[in-house]
């Protein structure tokens, strides 16, 4: 590649990253998003999204993000559908590098890869991801009214998730692979308090069926072997995300769950480098939180570029 060097790269597509490359773009930076193979984040999995601000009837998720993905190119930004596979941040200008063998230098980077549902790799799960299969109680809850349906997992998350469906569903099964969860006592009590969940000790779901939706789990007992199916019309995934952060092992500041440590508002360990979105966020994990990072990132990238300028030009 030549040795254009950009003032702004943004890596990820997802609210945050696009977001990030409205108010950059705006700002006349020309930022390069580097969108990745699979762009748009995880609302191009979902249907209608009925909680983002905006939409009175509600927006089919791909829609949304093809709307900001052509709001982000109208002013200005330039989109690279490659993965960043490796990074350099060691010198001044920054280097991103893709699974093309393409290389991108900047003076700033806004990292924006989000985070990826844990999955639970059975089947069934694939084929109906959005038709019954579900890793966002909060998102898709609502389509589930005066239904059964079930969730998987045993820790906070998992008992949040349970409580606010029932909301909406008649009951909800809380499936669970050990004997005991490993939620906060206050989270445990607020389920076990709840008279429309019943909890599934010592079971995993091995299979998921149904025709068009799910229609019935198969069950293993993880200490007899022995199976059992169970009817809901969805399932609920509430086992964590792990954050899209693996090329950056060493270039930045990780937790120890792989989420990129902030140092202040959107700063990362690294000067000239941002963060943005569900790839710092492990508690929220919304559109509207994303993309209100990504304003956040772009405004501090935008201010910490003037400041560089600034301070070559001698001024004060």
């Amino acid at each position: 590649m030549s040795e254009n060097i950009r003032e702004v790269i943004i890596i990820g597509s997802g609210p945050a990253g696009l977001t990030a490359g409205i108010y950059n773009g705006r700002a006349d930076l020309n930022p390069l998003i580097i969108a990745g193979f699979e762009y748009g984040g995880q609302l191009m999995n979902t249907t209608l999204v009925e909680n983002y601000p905006g939409f009175v009837d509600g927006v089919d998720g791909p829609e949304l993000m093809q709307n900001m993905m052509k709001q982000a190119e109208k002013y200005g930004a330039e989109f690279v559908y490659e993965d960043a596979v490796e990074v350099d941040f060691s010198d001044e200008i920054k280097v991103v590098k893709t699974n093309a063998g393409n290389e991108f230098k900047s003076k700033s980077v806004i990292i924006a890869t989000g985070s990826s549902p844990r999955r639970l790799h059975v089947k069934g799960e694939d084929e109906f991801y959005g038709r019954g299969v579900s890793v966002c109680a909060t998102c898709d809850a609502a389509f589930y009214r005066d239904k059964v349906v079930a969730v998987v997992g045993g820790g906070d998350s998992a008992m949040e998730e349970s409580s606010y469906l029932t909301k909406f569903a008649t009951k909800v099964y809380v499936i669970h692979r050990r004997d005991e969860f490993r939620a906060s006592k206050a989270m445990q009590n607020r389920v076990f308090n709840n008279e429309k969940i019943e909890i599934v000790w010592n079971s995993e779901v091995i299979e998921i069926k149904g025709s068009q939706f799910v229609e019935t789990l198969v069950l293993k007992n993880t200490q007899t072997g022995e199976t059992s199916e169970l009817k809901v019309d969805g399932l609920f995934l509430a086992i964590g995300h792990i954050p899209n952060t693996k090329f950056l092992e060493g270039k930045v500041d990780l937790d120890d769950q792989g989420y990129v440590v902030v140092t202040d508002n959107t700063k990362t360990s690294v000067d000239g480098v941002f963060v943005a979105g569900d790839v710092r966020d492990y508690r929220y994990q919304q559109a509207i939180t994303a993309a209100g990072m990504g304003c956040m990132a772009a405004l501090d990238a935008e201010k910490w570029l003037a400041e560089r300028e600034d301070e070559a030009n001698g001024n004060n």
